[in-house]
C-alpha cells in the first residue's frame, strides 16, 4: 500500500501532489479551492474536491478503456487519486466544439458557433505570464516538446474529443469545450494528466436552452451565477447513473 509520506511535491491552484512509498507513483489531493482568472478570484466551495475527484477518475476509467494513455492508476478516497508521476509538459492543450468565453472576446466568432472541425488551441504553462496562447512559430522557439510529441498530442486530443462528446451527449450534455495538460512518464511514455472535471471542461444541459440556467461547469462560478456545487453534483450524477445502466 503507498501512503503519503508526508513530502508536499507540489501545491497548485485546485491540487496537492505528494510523494509515496513507491517513487513511481504520487498521491493527488483535490482541494476545495475555486479559482478563476488566473487565481484573482477565489473561494472554497464545499465537497468540489470529493466532486472533481470523482468525476475525473470516472472518465480517466473511459478513456483508458478506448486505449488513452492517462496518468490514472487508481482511486485512494473520496479526494484522493493514485497517478503516475510524471513530467509535466509546460503546455495547456484546449479543444473548442462550440464558440464560447475567450474565443468570442478575441474573435468576431458568435458565441454558439459550432466550430467544424473543433479548433484546437495551444497555451504556455505560466501562471506569472498568464498562460499566453501560442502559434507554431512560438511553440518551436520555445522547444518545449518535438515536432513527433506535438503530433502526438494532438492525436490523442482529438481522440479524446470524440470519446467525450459522444459519452456526454449520451448523457444529454453539449461538451463545448475543454483543456487538457499531458506529461511522459517513467517510460517516456506521453499520457493524459491533471483532471477532467467541470473545472476545466465546458457542459452545456441539453434539457435547457436558458442560457444561463444550461451552464454546468466553472463559468458558474466565472459569472457569479451561483449553484456550483449543483452543477458539479448534476454531472456525477448522470456519470453515475450511466454507470449503473452499463451492462
Amino acid at each position: 500500500m503507498n501512503h503519503i509520506q508526508g513530502s508536499l511535491i507540489y501545491e497548485g491552484k485546485a491540487k496537492r501532489i505528494f510523494a509515496c512509498e513507491n517513487p513511481d507513483r504520487v498521491l493527488i489531493e483535490f482541494k476545495n479551492d475555486a479559482t478563476a482568472f488566473n487565481a484573482k478570484k477565489r473561494s472554497q466551495i464545499e465537497g468540489k474536491g470529493r466532486l472533481n475527484c470523482k468525476i475525473s477518475t470516472a472518465l480517466f476509467e473511459l478513456l483508458e478503456l478506448n486505449g488513452i494513455p492517462t496518468h490514472f492508476l487508481e482511486l485512494h478516497s473520496e479526494t484522493f487519486m493514485f497517478a503516475e508521476k510524471i513530467s509535466v509538459i509546460p503546455l495547456e492543450v484546449v479543444i473548442r466544439n462550440i464558440a464560447t468565453g475567450s474565443l468570442c472576446r478575441e474573435t468576431p466568432i458568435n458565441q454558439g458557433t459550432i466550430l467544424s472541425p473543433p479548433l484546437l488551441d495551444l497555451y504556455y504553462k505560466d501562471d506569472e505570464l498568464g498562460d499566453p496562447i501560442l502559434t507554431e512559430e512560438r511553440l518551436k522557439l520555445l522547444d518545449l516538446i518535438s515536432d513527433v510529441q506535438m503530433k502526438e498530442i494532438e492525436k490523442i486530443t482529438r481522440s479524446v474529443n470524440k470519446i467525450l462528446k459522444e459519452y456526454f451527449d449520451s448523457l444529454d450534455l453539449l461538451l463545448v469545450d475543454f483543456k487538457l495538460e499531458f506529461g511522459t512518464n517513467s517510460s517516456g511514455e506521453l499520457v493524459v494528466a491533471d483532471e477532467i472535471s467541470p473545472d476545466n471542461c465546458r457542459f452545456w444541459d441539453k434539457k435547457t436552452s436558458d442560457p444561463k440556467e444550461r451552464i454546468l461547469d466553472k463559468d458558474r462560478f466565472r459569472q457569479d451565477l451561483g449553484g456550483v456545487r449543483d452543477a458539479y453534483e448534476e454531472i456525477l450524477k448522470r456519470i453515475q447513473k450511466d454507470s449503473s445502466n452499463a451492462p
